[in-house]
């Protein structure tokens, strides 16, 4: 009977007195996703195996053929040989199944002492993991390329903004160290959740913990594990960790949203900023003139979709009780897809990035309309001893005077700048100029251009 079932691949088959139904298969089956597990399930298999050796719950020679099988079966996966059966459900079953043809009992020893609760939850565990580490990684790639088109453009002028209104002068090179502080911050989140992906499930086996004594401490040495989830329960239900990556992985894509959106705008001729590189790009199919910046418009597209996978892992866990649930299995969709968008889109963004064409006269030129030094006057009269608040009132009505003339406040001659204030002496055109502005802005974290310079060092400092 045993060996009856066993050839359906039905781990449960003596249970039941009919079989499932294919709809019901296709419907609980996960095989043709989580078979991107295949690695880590193997990885985490071979090192409960070695425990089991060691604790001598299985034999020597059982551990031999175990070792000797899955290396035959990962040898089939990475040359796609290796057949995934639908009736075996998913990655798990379809190995072990495998491992049993190859090696006979030894590969059905294998899951003394475990479950596949614990299982696919240490298998997602060493996925993230990596997952994680490869996020980092494009998230320092992307930095650098922002570093270098912020080094090549730390004194082009441009117009800051509020409220989509020209604010004050600042410049590019400033501008463009924002997004790489934003991503720094990425990355933090990043390797913090790492932490709390980074402890084993594997020996909670299916709630309880197992009879046998095993030595959870060593697999997760053997597999690189922190620590161990000190609770089985929890260690089989949790998925905070999944959806903790979600979260950071939403906020990376939600900064890469507002890039997307400052790069289309500024790339609109009626802005005329930057050029980014044609093979970023796409035309029309009926207006020849269009250059379109497809990248960064379907990167602001499939931001949305990462929030979305966030909250449905947030829904997928807020109604399950203690321990295990089968809705578990759909986590794993979400989950891969923001890998998969996130890695995606960082790998390509920081290529952008190198393709990003700046147009130094069209930001200079945003930069002298709405009156940018306005702030710097005010602050020019507060120096010579005016109340911040008169000073602001004073420049408010030099601002009204150079609407009404239409002409900025650079242009108004030293008698008419002069009814405002009798303060204002000679020297006011030098603080009136948009050099001067950015200049005198020269503290950590100010646009001057000798501080992004020395800003770029420092990070760059940080990354190597």
């Amino acid at each position: 009977m045993t060996d009856q079932f066993a050839k359906k691949g039905e781990a449960w088959s003596a249970r039941f007195s009919e079989p499932v139904s294919d709809l019901v298969k296709r419907y609980t089956a996960s095989v043709f996703f989580d078979n991107r597990l295949a690695q880590v399930d193997i990885q985490g298999s071979l090192a409960h195996a070695e425990m089991l050796a060691h604790q001598g719950i299985i034999s020597a020679a059982d551990h031999a053929e175990i070792q000797r099988g899955m290396a035959q079966i990962k040898g089939e996966i990475d040359a796609g040989k290796f057949e995934w059966l639908l009736d075996l459900e998913d990655v798990h079953l379809n190995i072990e199944k495998r491992l049993t043809e190859l090696v006979g009992d030894a590969g059905k020893r294998l899951h003394t002492g475990r479950s596949r609760n614990d299982q696919v939850a240490t298998d997602i565990r060493l996925y993230m993991r990596g997952a994680v580490d490869d996020i980092v990684g494009l998230l320092r790639e992307l930095r650098l390329a922002l570093l270098d088109l912020a080094e090549q453009h730390a004194d082009v002028i441009l117009p800051g903004f509020t409220h989509m209104q020209v604010a004050q002068p600042i410049t590019f090179g400033h501008h463009v160290l924002a997004y790489v502080e934003m991503f720094g911050r990425d990355a933090e989140r990043m390797l913090d959740a790492r932490k709390r992906i980074n402890r084993l499930p594997l020996g909670a086996a299916a709630l309880a913990g197992t009879t046998f004594p095993i030595d959870r401490l060593r697999v997760a040495k053997t597999l690189g594990f922190d620590d161990v989830c000190r609770n089985s329960l929890d260690a089989v239900s949790d998925r905070d960790f999944a959806i903790e990556f979600c979260a950071a992985a939403a906020l990376v894509m939600t900064h890469i949203s507002r890039m997307s959106e400052e790069l289309v705008i500024w790339m609109s001729p009626r802005v005329g900023f930057i050029d980014i590189a044609d093979r970023f790009c796409t035309g029309s199919s009926i207006m020849p003139q269009k250059k379109n910046p497809d990248v960064p418009e379907l990167a602001r597209g499939k931001t949305g979709r990462v929030n979305g996978h966030l909250i449905a892992l947030l829904t997928l866990m807020k109604g399950q009780p203690l321990a295990y649930n089968k809705d578990n299995q759909e986590d794993k969709e979400p989950l891969f897809d923001t890998v998969d968008t996130l890695t995606d889109t960082l790998r390509i963004f920081a290529d952008m990035a190198r393709g990003i064409s700046v147009k130094p006269d069209a930001m200079r030129a945003a930069a002298l309309q709405g009156y940018a030094t306005a702030t710097d006057l005010a602050d020019y009269l507060v120096k010579k001893g005016l109340p911040f608040r008169d000073a602001h009132e004073a420049v408010a009505h030099a601002v009204r005077t150079c609407v009404d003339k239409g002409c900025d406040l650079a242009d108004l001659s030293l008698d008419e700048l002069r009814a405002f204030s009798e303060l204002i002496g000679e020297d006011v055109f030098a603080v009136l100029t948009l050099e001067g502005s950015v200049a005198a802005r020269d503290h950590i974290g100010g646009t001057a251009p000798n501080q992004v310079r020395a800003a770029i060092a420092h990070i760059r400092k940080e990354l190597n």
